[in-house]
C-alpha cells in the first residue's frame, strides 16, 4: 500500500533556526508523536524507535533514515525505513521546503510511504488518516516548541 501526503505550516521562527530545529535529534524526539529514542550517527544519519499505535494494532518500530542536505535550508529531502516485526514495515521519504515570510518560515512537505505487512491489512484509508494525524501533531508540537523558544529568546 502506498500514500501520500502533502501539507504546509508557517512558523514563527527564521529559516535559519527553523532548520537548525529540524536537525536537533532533542528537539525531534520531542515532537515526534510515539517517539522512545532518536540516535544521530552523523549529520546525514539517523535511528529512530517509535511506538505507534494504528488502529488495532501497536507497533514499536526501530529505523533509519537518511537526510540529504544539498539545498539545504532552502530545501532537503529524507529517506528512511522502519521495521515493526509482525506488524510490518514502512518506507518512503519526504522533500521539504524551507520559505521565509518577513520573520516566519513556510514549512511545505510531500512525503510518500511504502507500507506492507499487518499494517497493509487495516484499510488505506485508517493507516492514511492515522498517518495525517501523526503528521499533524508532530508539526503542531514543533511549531509550539519554536513559539516557545522564540518567546523566551525575546
Amino acid at each position: 500500500m502506498s500514500l501520500e501526503l502533502t501539507d504546509e505550516i508557517l512558523i514563527p521562527a527564521s529559516r535559519d533556526v527553523v532548520y537548525a530545529a529540524l536537525n536537533d535529534p532533542e528537539v525531534l524526539k520531542e515532537c515526534i508523536p510515539g517517539c522512545e529514542e532518536l540516535i544521530k550517527h552523523s549529520d546525514t544519519e539517523l535511528e529512530a524507535k517509535v511506538v505507534l499505535k494504528i488502529g488495532p494494532v501497536k507497533a514499536k518500530f526501530g529505523g533509519n533514515v537518511i537526510l540529504d542536505t544539498g539545498g539545504a535550508p532552502e530545501t532537503f529531502s529524507l529517506t528512511g525505513e522502519g521495521s515493526g516485526g509482525a506488524a510490518g514495515f514502512a518506507k518512503g521519504g519526504a522533500d521539504v521546503t524551507l520559505t521565509e515570510q518577513g520573520e516566519e518560515t513556510l514549512l511545505t512537505y510531500t512525503a510518500k510511504a511504502e507500507i506492507g505487512g499487518k499494517l497493509a491489512q487495516l484499510g488505506s484509508r485508517l493507516v492514511a488518516g492515522t498517518a495525517k494525524k501523526l503528521s499533524a501533531k508532530f508539526f503542531t508540537n514543533f511549531k509550539n516548541k519554536l513559539s516557545d523558544e522564540e518567546a523566551e529568546a525575546a
